[in-house]
């Protein structure tokens, strides 16, 4: 298997952290398309030497045309562990997304989201999506912003940009009318804070946004 799409940001015997390709699936669906858990399976495999197929936990997701850290665990107890992490909101991410038009320079939106089925809206009721964001730049039409996501509701960047009139490039799917490369939108993981599940340190991992980005910026 080529594994120069594998990335790797973090290596220990606990933990693998990559940045995700825009336009990869992280595990199957009903397409078949390869997927970076199979990738990275094959890498630990290979790199461990060992007979059989090897573990690797997902403990979190990335949509398919986003791009960013992912951090898989190579232990249960390690899975365990950053899982209860997630659950429990424990873990910092931060984003960089580009989105049409000019947002404020800075604030928090707080919006109730419901998930339909493989898009999500924006609903009356108590929120139940928290984000905060601040303008990094603004320029031809677009703005780039860093994200910190405070909640993990479905498409929760993108509905919540888009429902103010600001839609991410290449978000045909919640109103972009931006083609963005690779089958990509411009959203990408720029970092995860973790606790280290087996030495309880903190861990902080990150990676640059695509290359491609400065083309619009």
């Amino acid at each position: 298997m080529n594994f120069d799409q594998l990335k790797i940001l973090y290596e220990d015997n606990h933990l693998l952290v990559l940045c995700k390709p825009p336009g990869m699936l992280v595990q199957g669906d009903q397409t078949g398309d390869p997927t970076l858990l199979e990738m990275a399976k094959a890498y630990i495999k290979k790199v461990s030497n060992k007979p059989g197929n090897a573990y690797l936990g997902l403990v979190h997701r990335l949509d398919r045309p986003a791009s960013g850290v992912i951090v898989f665990a190579r232990t249960s107890k390690a899975a365990g562990r950053l899982m209860k992490q997630f659950q429990q909101r424990q873990i910092g991410k931060i984003y960089h997304c580009l989105a049409e038009g000019e947002i404020p320079l800075n604030g928090e939106w707080l919006d109730r989201i419901e998930r339909h089925g493989v898009t999500s809206v924006i609903s009356a009721g108590e929120p139940n999506a928290v984000l905060c964001f601040k303008r990094l730049q603004f320029k031809a039409g677009v703005s780039q912003a860093e994200v910190q996501l405070l909640s993990g509701k479905h498409h929760q960047i993108r509905v919540q940009f888009a429902s103010r009139g600001f839609p991410l490039l290449g978000d045909f799917r919640y109103g972009s009318k931006i083609k963005f490369p690779n089958r990509s939108i411009a959203l990408h993981a720029r970092s995860l804070h973790i606790i280290h599940p087996i030495r309880q340190e903190p861990l902080i991992v990150s990676c640059d946004v695509p290359k491609y980005w400065c083309e619009y910026v």
